[in-house]
């Protein structure tokens, strides 16, 4: 019995100590200086920004005026109004966008009215299509620049997809921006500068026509576009990161839209993670998948939250084993993950979070993590499985 439990804690502890490794590498080389970026060609293709927009009325003038600054008369603009209660189709339409109604109660979420958008386009294809969510305001030019991208790869691109802090942020949404920033920052710019792919973010998203038209959207996943970026990578197409172009977005302002949004985010991921992440990591190994196998090892690096408690637990069990029970390697082995993952994190701060979080701010990250623990109990008791809008009660 007690070499059963030994090779248990072991295990348990090389388990933690490979994501925790990964995430430090991606911190390490996302101090690297990375290759300055290619000019962006004029002779991008044709262009089709499409936006999924549900009851949007309040944002959807301001997303269409500031996605035409970054188009040319040859390129398209598509709202896909969805299952909207409000007046998001009109306000739209006379913002200048193109528009189509969808009214399907029973099929509900972001990856239906995406299909259905390319089905729209489809009669009149473009070279490649954008996503931008009907919340995001775009950074000049980052349409050109991810497009361009993505065709001459002939691969997905993603820009970097930032989150803004309402200007009233307390400590925990502070906590959480820093945590959105490693995730869809500084991990992808890490995986960039070692020639690695990234996984898809949701907006800021470019695909060649010729790719997207084959991909199937028509579904309510929690993480539609994580899903979609592993399916590219299992074909050899894995979507690069382009952090010179930027989507932003704001977190919600509201405690429960918050919690809303975090609860979807990180059920789906770990949902993901538990599912299909073996089975793709065994894939990438089996048909030597570069691609696949990189992202399929970034999907098992847990929310930052879960590894620090997960971390938290591996220590203090591993250290009374050595004391009780002489057990010196999974401590060692423990020990040695805490503080590779309090490097990653410290440095992922200096050098990408300093204005998200103050160091004395960085204290309350313990306190963060035990609020997060009923969000992991629901994941294990009573699963996120069905798409559900954010609320929102600020707009810009």
């Amino acid at each position: 019995m007690s070499a059963v439990l030994y090779a248990i804690l072991l295990v348990a502890c090389i388990a933690l100590a490979l994501p925790v490794g990964l995430l430090l590498l991606q911190v390490l080389s996302a101090w690297l200086p990375g290759r300055a970026a290619q000019p962006c060609s004029d002779a991008a293709g044709r262009i089709a920004v499409l936006v999924p927009a549900h009851d949007e009325a309040l944002n959807i003038r301001r997303t269409v005026e500031n996605l035409q600054q970054d188009l040319r008369p040859i390129d398209r603009l598509l709202v896909v109004a969805d299952n909207c209660d409000d007046d998001t189709a009109a306000i739209a339409r006379a913002a200048g966008a193109e528009v189509v109604a969808r009214h399907d109660p029973l099929r509900r979420g972001k990856g239906y009215a995406l299909d259905f958008g390319l089905r729209h386009l489809a009669s009149d294809p473009p070279d490649v299509v954008v996503i931008v969510d009907a919340d995001c305001t775009v950074r000049p030019g980052s349409i050109g620049r991810v497009a361009a991208v993505a065709l001459r790869t002939c691969a997905p691109a993603q820009a970097h997809y930032r989150m803004e802090l309402p200007p009233d942020a307390g400590l925990k949404l502070k906590i959480a921006g820093f945590a959105w920033r490693v995730k869809n920052l500084v991990r992808p710019l890490g995986y960039l500068h070692l020639g690695l792919p990234c996984q898809l973010m949701g907006s800021g998203m470019a695909f060649p026509w010729t790719l997207i038209e084959q991909a199937d959207l028509a579904d309510a996943h929690l993480v539609e576009d994580l899903k979609l970026g592993l399916e590219f990578a299992r074909l050899r197409t894995a979507p690069r990161f382009v952090p010179q172009a930027e989507v932003t977005s704001v977190f919600p302002a509201s405690a429960a839209g918050v919690a809303t949004q975090r609860r979807r985010w990180e059920h789906g991921h770990l949902g993901m993670l538990v599912d299909v992440a073996p089975r793709l990591l065994w894939q990438g190994l089996r048909t030597a998948n570069v691609g696949l196998l990189a992202l399929a090892a970034d999907l098992c690096i847990p929310p930052l939250a879960l590894l620090a408690l997960s971390m938290t637990a591996a220590v203090l069990a591993s250290t009374f084993a050595w004391w009780t029970l002489g057990w010196t390697t999974p401590a060692l082995i423990a020990w040695a993950s805490c503080l590779a993952f309090a490097l990653a994190v410290l440095g992922a701060w200096t050098r990408f979070g300093r204005d998200v979080l103050s160091l004395s701010e960085m204290t309350g990250i313990p306190l963060y993590v035990l609020w997060k623990v009923p969000v992991y109990l629901r994941f294990m008791l009573r699963r996120e499985r069905d798409w559900v809008r954010s609320a929102r009660d600020v707009e810009k």
